[in-house]
């Protein structure tokens, strides 16, 4: 069994995985002020929750965006396990071939997301994560990664809204009850979920103009379960994408 960190801006997700399933999933607040000692405790927590035992973990992988607490993850996890977890980078096996103007400038979560979506999905494919922010990412049919798209997140840029309007309230992020809203509340739900589920499909339909082909659309982070069911265009929703990545990752690198 390995432990699986996803560290984003927002959440870390952390998993238990062995080589033929995930045998849980739960997430933590990212917290840039707490000491290796206060993580190791949290991680080790919620492993008793799930009935493992750190002795049953013969290995740890970190996926960050975070790289202030990087480090510390890192040494939670071997207080915890006794073993230091591998650290995604660009220079981590298997190899991705990346086409952007500075290959290691692409973020450890969409690697991970792209090298997944390369063994789980049929070339080419077009990966959406919805977190913080919501990326895209292009895969050609010789399963290069082409480039993407950054957008400001649907939680983030409904926040910012709020937050910078008077009249404005805060609002949960839940399912519209109609397209056309009939109060504030609705209205803003309205215009968060359609008007994402509207901007994906338009993001679909010209990147396969741009691509000249079909695209395998895959949709993961928690935010995308909200959004993907209002969508018009074909989304395969995989909550697992990336922790799948990560097993990868860390299957190929402890065998060489």
């Amino acid at each position: 069994m390995i432990l699986a960190l996803d560290v984003g801006n927002t959440n870390i997700v952390l998993g238990c995985l062995t080589e033929e399933q995930v045998c849980f999933t739960s997430r933590l607040s990212t917290d840039r002020n707490k000491t290796v000692s206060e993580y190791a405790v949290l991680i080790q927590d919620i492993c008793r929750l799930y009935q493992v035992h750190p002795q049953q973990i013969r290995g740890g992988i970190i996926s960050s965006v975070v790289p202030e607490i990087s480090e510390v993850l890192q040494e939670a996890v071997r207080h915890l396990t006794g073993k230091m977890p591998l650290l995604v980078g660009p220079d981590l096996l298997p190899y991705l071939a990346v086409e952007m103007d500075n290959p290691k400038q692409l973020g450890s979560d969409l690697r991970v997301d792209a090298i997944a979506a390369i063994q789980e999905y049929p070339p080419p494919i077009l990966i959406i994560d919805m977190g913080t922010a919501t990326t895209v990412s292009v895969i050609d049919a010789q399963k290069r990664y082409l480039g993407g798209m950054i957008i400001p997140g649907v939680r983030l840029a409904l926040d910012a809204l709020s937050n910078q309007t008077s009249q404005l309230p805060h609002i949960s992020l839940d399912k519209p009850e109609r397209l056309i809203g009939k109060n504030t509340v609705e209205c803003m739900a309205s215009g968060s979920v359609y008007g994402n589920a509207a901007m994906l499909d338009g993001i679909i339909e010209r990147m396969e103009e741009t691509v000249g082909k079909p695209l395998c659309v895959v949709a993961t982070g928690g935010i995308a379960q909200t959004i993907i069911p209002f969508c018009k265009k074909k989304i395969l929703y995989d909550d697992l994408l990336l922790l799948k990545g990560l097993r990868i990752l860390y299957q190929k690198n402890e065998t060489g």
